[in-house]
């Protein structure tokens, strides 16, 4: 029986942010199908390392320290994107081709663009790429809002090329909806020479269960009503958003709820949300051990996206925690929820958002209908194991493998 090779551009532990959340669940389908070996980066994530090696049969974690000021000069140099120099490692590409030729290689599992780069040519085993959503986009949308335009209209540019590049090396090139892969296949050149498949995410329901989370206690003792916002501070989108909620909609809404609170969950909160702590209304939470509490003491969820690329996570975990869920039409890409029945989506406008937002704040059953209602949905189309069943086809594994240890 063949291995597995599994080319990550994150350490896939612990499943706490929405790419690792992805490549955690893909990496544990895979070990049950064959012995997968697993290069990845890390940035320190000790107890992260230990839990891969239970998985991995071998593994290969490269620490990840490349200042992106030098990855950027590196990039404009040889004329490649920031994405793959920042994420270039002779070490890596050195332990890739040494797997293989110890290995019974028959199949490389690619995590994201950047990793495409370590499939040495001469490989003639199956290759999967799993683009996830289409980077290269996001770049562009950086660029037309004039966000350091030069740079991101570059990256852009060479970060498709990178993309079309894959589609034509893999066997097949997976997207995580289906507005990801039509927005994928518009941009290649010789689309019908790529395989492109459609696997979404999935959420584990029996650990976003409000079954088994109680409200956190200092919120729940604070008036409210009380608005939650969940993700990786220090991505771009994440911030965005938060500061539109922060600056145009807080306003509007404690005008009419004095007492209303926004509270902002997740690591690394950047300079810009901590100016906020504490100023009426706003509460910065930063990197918590469990986000569970924080999304049972909500009234609403919101997740106000203004710039979103594939299917949001952390839309999925709250919808699964049977809270309402306020998202723009960017939020809600990839997820085939019903508008007024599982979720509420307002374009990212504050009025608009305030005026559809208020039957449900004057009314706490329906908030819990529309909860259960989100619940439902995601029980009946997210779960893991039947988002993760064409992997085995995929990598032309059809059975149960056992895992060896190295």
């Amino acid at each position: 029986m063949g291995e597995i090779l599994f080319l990550a551009h994150r350490l896939p532990f612990p499943p706490d942010r929405g790419d690792r959340i992805r490549s955690h669940h893909l990496l544990k389908a895979l070990a049950k199908l064959a012995p997968v070996h697993v290069g990845c980066f890390a940035e320190g994530d000790p107890a992260g390392q230990a839990a891969l090696a239970d998985v991995a049969a071998t593994h290969c974690i490269v620490p990840r320290g490349k200042p992106l000021a030098l990855a950027g000069i590196e990039a404009v140099l040889i004329g490649k994107p920031v994405s793959l120099t920042a994420f270039h490692s002779r070490k890596l590409a050195r332990w890739v081709r040494d797997t293989i030729a110890a290995r019974n290689i028959s199949a490389i599992v690619v995590f994201s663009g950047q990793m495409g780069q370590y499939v040495p040519a001469e490989f003639n085993g199956r290759v999967v790429v799993d683009l996830c959503d289409v980077d290269s986009a996001k770049f562009a949308s950086y660029a037309d809002a004039g966000e350091r335009a030069w740079l991101n209209a570059r990256e852009a540019r060479l970060l498709a090329s990178e993309e079309e590049r894959l589609g034509h090396r893999a066997d097949a090139t997976l997207l995580i909806s289906d507005a990801e892969a039509a927005l994928y296949r518009s941009g290649l050149t010789a689309p019908d020479a790529v395989d492109i498949q459609v696997i979404g995410n999935g959420i584990d329901a029996a650990f976003f269960n409000p079954a088994g989370a109680v409200p956190h206690p200092i919120i729940a003792c604070l008036p409210g009503p009380h608005f939650t916002f969940t993700g990786q501070m220090d991505y771009r989108p994440n911030e965005q958003a938060a500061l539109w909620v922060i600056e145009a909609l807080m306003p509007k809404l404690r005008a009419n709820y004095p007492t209303a609170m926004f509270h902002i969950v997740g690591r690394n909160p950047t300079g810009k949300l901590m100016a906020h702590h504490g100023t009426p209304g706003v509460q910065v939470w930063g990197e918590v051990a469990d986000v569970r509490p924080f999304l049972a003491a909500a009234d609403l969820v919101l997740a106000p996206l203004l710039i979103a690329r594939g299917v949001q996570n952390k839309v999925l975990e709250a919808m699964a925690m049977a809270k309402a869920v306020v998202v723009t039409p960017d939020a809600a890409t990839g997820i085939a929820a019903q508008d007024g029945a599982h979720w509420l989506i307002s374009p990212p406008d504050p009025e608009a958002m305030c005026a559809r937002m208020a039957p449900l704040l004057a009314d706490p059953d329906a908030r819990a209908q529309m909860g259960m209602a989100g619940r439902q949905f995601v029980l009946d189309h997210h779960g893991w194991e039947a988002m993760l069943s064409p992997l085995a086809a995929l990598v032309g594994i059809g059975g149960e493998g056992a895992r060896h240890a190295a």
